[in-house]
């Protein structure tokens, strides 16, 4: 545990020792503040539901590009063979880079809490209970995104590649929710479970079942889990 912390350091380092993570994070605050403040000027009224309806898109783009280099920067630079020297197991690389990704996403919707006070000092109604449930669904969904962009990124030398495999694994589950209108009825219940729309709307409600939770959790275990066994696929060529 202690070594993957340690990955996780060295990630972070390395995201803040480069504009890349700056930039990420400005353009991300940028955005989610401008889609927060339309509704504030425009109707005059000021809520953090449009914030949360719009983040998840912003994540379409912005994880799999802060994840696209994560295991494919190392393959590419040769790095990832000295890391194999190391007493280090494939489990501890991949948590590593993940709790990485899964912390600046973290500093990211951090930052965004100054909206939140905004609405406080406008003397606006707070539903706390649901705002902390909003901010719980987004950090759960920033987590499955995550995985799913690191299992991408530890199939591929180029990063390029590891962010169109990301993207369009991420878009799917996004879009899942478009296509239950087409769908037997029979597998409505299926497409919907898989929608990962469906599982953050009702958190974001303030619903916290467990069923939402498992969903996430078995979905960020499966991505980790065949990103190491991408890692181990490795060590036996």
């Amino acid at each position: 545990m202690n070594l993957a912390l340690t990955i996780t350091k060295k990630e972070m380092k390395s995201y803040f020792n480069s504009p890349a993570a700056y930039i990420v994070l400005v353009i991300f605050l940028l955005l989610s503040g401008w889609f927060f403040a339309s509704p504030l000027f425009i109707n005059n009224q000021a809520n953090l539901r449009t914030l949360f309806s719009i983040i998840p898109l912003l994540y379409l783009f912005f994880i799999p590009a802060i994840t696209m280099g994560l295991l494919s920067r190392e393959k590419n630079t040769g790095t990832m063979e000295l890391l194999a020297t190391l007493p280090l197991k494939d489990t501890q690389i991949v948590m590593g880079k993940f709790w990485a990704s899964v912390s600046l996403i973290g500093v990211g919707l951090l930052l965004t809490s100054v909206h939140f006070f905004t609405i406080i000092l406008l003397g606006t109604n707070v539903d706390i209970g649901a705002i902390f449930c909003g901010y719980i669904g987004l950090l759960f969904l920033g987590a499955v995104y995550s995985s799913i962009g690191i299992f991408a990124s530890s199939i591929t030398s180029n990063q390029i590649v590891s962010l169109i495999i990301s993207f369009f694994i991420i878009f799917f589950f996004f879009v899942i929710k478009f296509f239950l209108f087409f769908v037997p009825d029979f597998l409505v219940g299926t497409f919907q479970f898989l929608s990962i729309d469906y599982h953050f709307s009702n958190i974001i409600r303030g619903v916290i079942d467990t069923r939402n939770i498992i969903y996430f959790v078995s979905l960020i275990v499966l991505f980790l889990k065949l990103a190491q066994s991408s890692l181990e696929n490795r060590n036996w060529k």
